[in-house]
């Protein structure tokens, strides 16, 4: 065989290997995320709809189930629902004639009472499904089946290997050419070039330009050789850092794998983070300044995560001394004695927090909300005290990222509707979410808002708008769609208005494993010896006194159970930890009168002369101090009327080391995801009764099993998971897209 015929035959050898290889890899990449797409697509189309369905899959309305459907269906994407014993309830025209018996997916969705996805054949058609089991009170109650089209993975593949093999043949014909011609000419003394720099590339040399002393024939192949050992440098580093960001998806979230996720998805880029509640607050008492941590569920989930991330928080400066304890521009270093972020303070006028806090936000939002029957009140002086006061924020963290490039601004709460639109107006390359910890009612309970427009356009002006359940999420797309001119992309829960799209997605939040760091020594008996009280059974509850918490329901149905279990009598003591909040407004004085009253009358029924049944401890307790009663108790009650989530629920669960119950409301957000604590109606207070009964009789093994998996759960889906997800979510979105948004007022439109 000729040296030209070995030459030309080793070339198509090599290709073709070569080839071969990044053939499969790019199918094998573009298939899994075909898949990826596919599963992304069932799931939140599934769970999305999953909520929807429930009612009327429980009360059997086949003609509102076959409305959902039609709503949702298309022709590459089929729907169907299923009762309990896998009969077919309803299903889109595409599908119905191929499912009219229940897939192996469904009937195995109803038997686990989970979900089941993956790819199967349907009328002759690959397809994927995804099964999943909808419950109501902790029963299974049927099944929804999504059927998507997967025939796009093979036309893909296809495809893929068509032009593969198109750049292949054209590939090899050009270097078949151009080797016979240089080797007609001459090979010595090229080859022998690029067998030294080959050699020193191999040692570890640069990847520098490939020089030849006759570049003539060998020029380009020389240059292209040197790209690509450009290339290879480049994946190589690429491929070092994808391992790194792998951290992502195989261990548990940590406060040290967040700050390297951090560091590596944001450069090293401060986060800054805006809430109307600041992390620490200072204030005179006995003529010393004292520090004060809030009673605040969002200081208890975002403290960490600043602790972790660094940069910059920006919260009203509350506290009487807080003004002594800052620089001049309101700055100060937290944690005191090992500062790892910078605590921006703005101050308010008394009139400014009187209408902006106590006014719009919790006079009007906070009750709009939560649905707890406290009529909202809406005055047109709030809500300018509102707006100025967004706008007095807007300055502030515009001041604070002017020197940053692409910042991300993470916005918390309802007190803050209008500040992503205020700061994207001037700041269109930031990156800006905000995270409603409330829950978001219906559209017609929202529209009682007046200015519910300006609301929806502030909230609009962010990248990402995120609530704890898909279930707030959904509200407020209906919302969107009903209230203002935008479109909803229901399949990919986002809103578009004109150029500018916002992403609404669900990031269940949580505390942090250690949220005390250094927790008290204190034994139950010490505990109990320090509140004068002696007891076989120790409740706990742990609130702000607020009316959606359900507190004089909880103390209630602790005289309910004494009635219908009098042998618990003189047995049990329930302690009541209860935070004065917002004591100016007047149904705030209402439910702290009312919850006196409880009480008192519990206690006057059932006390005896060396016990009483309920201790109400009516002050601020920091964490250190609740530690021990989450530690000891034999139960923690949540009651709760209406919940975006309850963290109290999950702070009991971190630190339970053996058995214990949690009695827990319906109406949380934190029950769908604890779902082996006893969920109760708090209005129900005969089920509430028989909730503390089974706690103080359930078997040890019980208490032992349902803690632990609650408290894996809790332990899994942590604030630096959390964290992480949202911000990993808002790192994604590309630059030149958060920049789309025009200049807008919060009540106007784009330009």
């Amino acid at each position: 065989m000729s040296v030209a015929a070995r030459l030309v035959g080793g070339i198509w050898l090599a290709a073709l290997a070569v080839f071969g290889s990044f053939t499969y890899l790019q199918i094998a990449e573009e298939r899994q995320r075909l898949f990826a797409d596919l599963e992304r697509r069932a799931v939140a189309l599934g769970e999305g709809l999953k909520e929807a369905a429930e009612p009327a899959l429980a009360g059997g309305s086949r003609p509102a189930l076959e409305r959902l459907l039609v709503r949702f269906g298309r022709p590459d994407q089929g729907l169907a629902v299923f009762d309990r014993f896998a009969a077919l309830l309803a299903a889109t025209p595409e599908i119905a004639p191929v499912v009219t018996q229940a897939s192996p997916e469904v009937i195995t969705a109803l038997t686990t009472g989970g979900a089941r996805r993956g790819l199967t054949r349907l009328g002759g058609r690959p397809a994927y499904v995804y099964s999943s089991a909808v419950q109501r009170d902790e029963r299974t109650v049927g099944a929804l089946l999504v059927v998507l089209d997967a025939r796009p993975l093979a036309e893909a593949e296809w495809r893929l290997s068509r032009h593969n093999a198109i750049r292949f043949l054209i590939l090899v014909f050009v270097l078949s050419a151009i080797a016979l011609l240089i080797l007609r000419i001459s090979v010595v003394r090229p080859l022998a070039d690029m067998a030294r720099w080959a050699k020193a590339l191999r040692r570890g040399g640069p990847a520098g330009p490939l020089e030849l002393s006759d570049p003539k024939l060998f020029g380009p192949m020389a240059r292209e050789v040197s790209i690509l050992a450009k290339s290879f440098h480049r994946a190589q580093a690429a491929a070092e850092e994808e391992a790194a960001l792998r951290l992502s998806g195989e261990t548990l979230w940590t406060e040290q794998r967040l700050k390297q996720f951090v560091r590596l998805r944001l450069g090293g880029s401060p986060l800054f983070v805006v809430s109307n509640r600041e992390p620490l607050s200072h204030v005179w008492k006995d003529g010393r300044i004292h520090a004060e941590r809030p009673a605040s569920g969002l200081v208890t989930a975002m403290e960490p995560v600043m602790r972790a991330c660094g940069g910059v928080w920006v919260a009203q400066g509350s506290g009487d001394a807080d003004r002594e304890t800052s620089d001049e521009a309101g700055r100060l270093g937290l944690p005191p004695d090992d500062p790892r972020y910078t605590l921006r303070r703005v101050w308010l006028t008394k009139e400014e927090e009187t209408g902006y806090y106590y006014g719009f936000a919790n006079e009007g939002l906070w009750p709009l909300c939560h649905l707890v029957h406290t009529r909202p009140q809406f005055r047109p002086e709030d809500w300018a005290h509102y707006t100025a006061v967004n706008e007095k924020f807007a300055a502030a963290i515009l001041e604070e990222i002017a020197d940053v490039d692409a910042p991300l601004v993470l916005i918390q709460d309802y007190h803050f509707a209008l500040l992503p639109a205020l700061i994207k107006r001037q700041r269109p390359d930031a990156r800006v979410a905000i995270f409603w910890h409330i829950p978001w009612p219906n559209a017609e309970a929202f529209g009682i808002c007046p200015w519910q427009q300006e609301l929806l356009l502030g909230m609009l002006g962010a990248d990402l708008v995120g609530f704890h359940t898909q279930y707030y999420c959904n509200n407020f797309l209906e919302t969107a769609e009903r209230a203002i001119e935008a479109r909803v992309e229901w399949e990919q829960f986002a809103v578009t208005r004109g150029r500018r799209t916002t992403l609404v997605k669900p990031f269940p939040i949580s505390v942090a494993p250690d949220f005390v760091a250094n927790p008290p020594r204190v034994s139950r008996e010490d505990l109990l010896r320090g509140l004068g009280i002696s007891c076989e059974f120790l409740g706990i509850g742990v609130e702000r006194l607020d009316y959606t918490k359900g507190l004089p329901e909880r103390i209630r149905a602790i005289g309910r159970f004494l009635e219908r279990s009098p042998e618990y009598q003189e047995r049990l003591v329930f302690v009541q930890l209860a935070a004065p909040s917002r004591s100016s407004i007047a149904r705030y004085q209402e439910i702290d009168a009312e919850v006196d009253a409880a009480v008192r009358d519990v206690n006057t029924r059932f006390a005896t002369r060396k016990w009483r049944p309920v201790l109400y401890l009516k002050r601020h307790h920091d964490h250190s101090e609740i530690w021990p009663f989450y530690r000891h108790a034999d139960f923690c009650m949540v009651t709760s009327l209406h919940d975006g989530m309850n963290l109290v629920a999950k702070e009991f669960v971190s630190v339970r080391e053996g058995g214990g119950a949690l009695i827990l409301s319906q109406f949380t957000g934190a029950s769908s995801e604890l779902r082996d604590a006893l969920l109760v109606n708090p209005y129900d207070l005969d089920g509430v009764a028989e909730a503390i009964r089974r706690a103080v009789e359930m078997p040890g093994e019980e208490q032992r099993a349902r803690m632990g998996r609650m408290r894996e759960t809790v332990r899994e889906y942590n604030i630096y998971r959390w964290a992480g997800l949202l911000l990993g979510e808002l790192s994604r979105i590309p630059e030149e897209s958060a920049g789309l948004l025009a200049a807008s007022t919060p009540g106007g439109e784009p330009h």
